[in-house]
């Protein structure tokens, strides 16, 4: 009887082991490039992973987070197959797949797949109170961080930069600090001012103006008219009065919209239950961070949004009767 009994405890432990390596083998890993950790794009990628996560026993996924080097970095990221999923400003999203501005060199990115938008991004100047600015073309022969390569802010930066006839060499310096370094480097006097393409409220924002007095920087003019106008993901914005300390007045700029981004190579079904996952949790998603509140499912699957959109995806909204 003892044999049989531990014959019949080990063919149990057996089982077992097989199922939960059955379980193991079946589970997916999904990863999102964000990018720098006090941006929206990292509580973006957070936001979603937690809800793709509440359910990963039925569909099988794990979702991960994946701190980068900003939008530009993420598509190139995606196309090489390194990424699942990515964030990416929607002028980025455009001009990847046409094979435009920093994409002219390595072509059209024709597997590029579009997921949904999520928050407006105004371009946001902050300066140091001590530099007297408050217009962006007052910037010329000051220290101004423009953004790190591979960044969607600086590719944004550099098409702003030539609507206005100018070069990087117009700044006394050009800094290529990365999100999370430029807050510090500015009340460091180490910088007068940086250019960065960000929801709002942000802690990125909010850090400089409460420690060092800093102050919004508008962005407008002709020239930026013109760019507007010739380019459908831009638009022009408003970032609220009061929204920062010290900045009472609303600064009047233009921006991007935020999007999520995928490859044609990831699976339906993958893409699916990660959209699943957003929008039947949709208002748990709106309270994981203040520049989700007004966001509304039918623009967030049309607005900014160039790239077709993945299958997996159509497939949901057409469940919900958002798109034909």
């Amino acid at each position: 009887m003892k044999r049989s009994g531990l014959l019949a405890t080990t063919v149990s432990i057996g089982i077992a082991l097989l199922t939960a390596g059955a379980a193991q083998a079946q589970q997916k890993f999904v990863t999102i490039g964000t990018g720098g950790v006090t941006g929206v794009y990292y509580a973006v990628g957070g936001a979603v992973c937690r809800l793709v996560n509440k359910d990963r026993k039925s569909h099988g996924i794990r979702c991960s987070v994946e701190s980068t080097g900003g939008s530009a970095f993420n598509v190139n990221t995606i196309r090489a197959g390194e990424l699942d999923f990515g964030l990416a400003q929607s002028d980025v999203q455009y001009n990847s797949l046409k094979g435009l501005a920093a994409f002219k060199e390595s072509g059209s990115f024709n597997e590029l797949r579009t997921v949904f938008s999520v928050h407006p991004e105004p371009f946001t100047v902050l300066a140091r109170k001590e530099a007297n600015v408050t217009k962006f073309q007052e910037l010329k022969g000051k220290r101004v961080n423009v953004g790190n390569p591979g960044s969607g802010t600086r590719a944004s930066m550099e098409q702003l930069l030539g609507a206005l006839g100018w070069k990087l060499a117009d700044f006394s310096l050009a800094s290529e600090l990365k999100a999370d370094e430029h807050g510090p480097a500015l009340c460091d006097n180490k910088i007068d001012a940086f250019f960065y393409g960000v929801g709002h409220p942000s802690a990125n924002i909010q850090d400089p103006t409460t420690t060092c007095g800093a102050k919004l920087v508008s962005i407008t003019g002709p020239d930026v008219d013109k760019l507007v106008a010739d380019n459908p993901y831009y638009a022009k914005a408003t970032i609220p009065g009061k929204l920062y300390a010290g900045n009472p007045d609303p600064t009047e700029t233009y921006g991007v919209l935020a999007t999520m981004v995928t490859s044609a190579k990831v699976s339906d079904e993958t893409v699916y239950q990660v959209v699943k996952a957003v929008f039947e949790n949709f208002n748990e998603f709106k309270s994981l961070h203040p520049a989700f509140a007004n966001l509304e499912p039918t623009k967030m699957i049309k607005d900014g949004n160039s790239a077709p959109m993945h299958p997996g995806a159509a497939k949901y909204y057409k469940e919900k009767g958002w798109i034909q």
